[in-house]
């Protein structure tokens, strides 16, 4: 495989001296910063439903998108044309839509190695042909089918990716690197007296496909998504009211994602509109509590060499023992709020503005033995998997789904209970956390992040926690509501 740098040299006659005329022109109309992200992505997407393959595609987008910065002005244009006239022609698009009076000229461009690797894949997986693609959900339809006849009806999604980028910054910089991904989903619905029930698992990463053997096999996400159907079935309606929650290690850190994390990317508070603007340095959580949004895990589906801005990845501590540290920062926020760049910006693809963004956001492991955490808790839930939710950002309120939940009663795990929703607010529940297991784990690749309009792949985790209060919101009659 060539290196991404002689890839669009050979591919698209891409030279240094091109590279500094189409910076040249991006800053022709001023500005203090211009960078140009080129991108050239090969994906595979396949869908097996009622063991038929529903969709096989293969494809190729590609294009460059000209950023100019102007103090908190940003001037963006994009092209999938990667003719010289028509990259020139939106740098120039670029530089008027910020308008700024000229501040810095291009400097010369030199090469800048990405630090790390942390996605050494041998074989890429678009580089292998559909069949051995086709085998992989064809197993996991064979699994989930034969784990109960009560499973109904089978979904099998296969997506990957690879995608190489160049990103050349008027500070003088060129960084490039090659990005493989892959994830493999399953889901399941289960029948029994005219009760249907879903289950849905699977995994990935930057990964090749030998990544689903043995532990990440077909069959083993399969069986796993039929389990969580399967159990539904025999599901009790949820209790409601307020009650001790114990959130299981590995996907749960959803909720840390969505109703923390993003309170904690930088745009939301250079602008004064998160839960956490100006509260660096204060308590903002138990001193059980330490989190870190961390880009540098290998071959984990969030990690990166360099961010879309071309910085290093890094591990950045947002919570320690409580209190705030710092933000999920672009080179946007980052200039603003006079602080260092973390390697958060990201973005979905050349046409898109690059912004802060998580990477792999999880929580670390306390001392707690998760088996005491559970014995501890006379009557409260205790959630697995999360489906839906929503969150404001302003006030960090969130409300959640739990997709597969028990009751615990006199410190035991009973009863799976169905259509128990998490009510709450992000800042709030950390304080609240009264027991941290010594558990950590993170998901298994399947985490999608949106924002503005933009996806980009994410990982989360947190070990087993427990928190002293959340609201629950259930439809069980009142009696069961108070576990009596």
């Amino acid at each position: 495989m060539p290196t991404t740098d002689s890839f669009f040299a050979q591919a698209y006659n891409l030279s240094p001296s091109s590279l500094e005329k189409y910076l040249a022109a991006a800053l022709s109309d001023g500005g203090d910063y211009a960078d140009l992200y080129f991108e050239h992505t090969t994906s595979t997407a396949l869908m097996l439903d009622e063991s038929l393959v529903k969709m096989a595609t293969e494809g190729i987008a590609m294009g460059c998108g000209v950023r100019v910065l102007a103090g908190e002005q940003t001037g963006y244009a994009y092209t999938d044309d990667l003719q010289p006239e028509k990259i020139l022609k939106v740098a120039r698009i670029a530089a008027r839509i910020a308008s700024g009076p000229a501040r810095i000229s291009t400097v010369g461009l030199s090469a800048a190695s990405a630090p790390h690797n942390f996605y050494q894949v041998a074989h890429v997986p678009t580089d292998q042909g559909l069949t051995d693609k086709l085998d992989l959900v064809r197993r996991a339809d064979a699994a989930a089918r034969a784990y109960d006849t009560r499973i109904h009806q089978v979904r099998v999604t296969y997506g990957d990716q690879l995608r190489h980028v160049l990103i050349a910054g008027s500070d003088g910089k060129v960084v490039t690197d090659f990005q493989p991904l892959v994830r493999l989903g399953v889901y399941t619905i289960a029948r029994q007296n005219g009760n249907f029930q879903s289950g849905s698992y699977g995994g990935g990463g930057r990964v090749s496909l030998d990544f689903f053997r043995e532990a990440n096999s077909p069959e083993g996400y399969a069986r796993e998504a039929a389990r969580q159907a399967i159990v539904q079935l025999g599901a009790r309606e949820a209790p409601a009211g307020e009650m001790e929650v114990v959130l299981a290690p590995g996907w749960p850190g959803i909720l840390l994602h969505e109703a923390v994390g993003h309170g904690l990317e930088a745009d939301f508070n250079r602008k004064g509109i998160s839960a956490f603007s100006g509260r660096l340095g204060q308590k903002v959580a138990s001193e059980l509590c330490t989190v870190v949004d961390d880009g540098t895990v290998p071959a984990r589906r969030g990690s990166l060499n360099v961010d879309d801005e071309g910085a290093p990845t890094s591990q950045t501590a947002l919570i320690e023992n409580g209190i705030l540290r710092g933000y999920i920062q672009d080179k946007l926020s980052a200039g603003v709020m006079k602080t260092s760049l973390t390697g958060n910006g990201r973005r979905e693809s050349y046409r898109h503005i690059p912004m802060p963004r998580m990477t792999n956001t999880y929580m670390l492991a306390g001392r707690d033995d998760p088996e005491e955490i559970i014995r501890s808790v006379k009557r409260g839930l205790y959630a697995v998997y999360f489906g839906g939710g929503q969150v404001d950002i302003t006030s960090g309120k969130f409300v959640f789904s739990a997709s597969e939940a028990y009751l615990i009663e006199d410190g035991k795990i009973t009863a799976p209970v169905k259509g128990a929703t998490l009510i709450g607010d992000g800042p709030t529940v950390l304080t609240r956390v009264t027991a941290v297991g010594n558990d950590l784990r993170l998901d298994p690749g399947i985490g999608t992040c949106g924002k503005d309009g933009q996806s980009v792949p994410v990982g989360v985790g947190i070990p087993t926690i427990k928190v002293s209060q959340i609201t629950v919101g259930g439809t069980a009659p009142k009696a069961a509501s108070s576990f009596s």
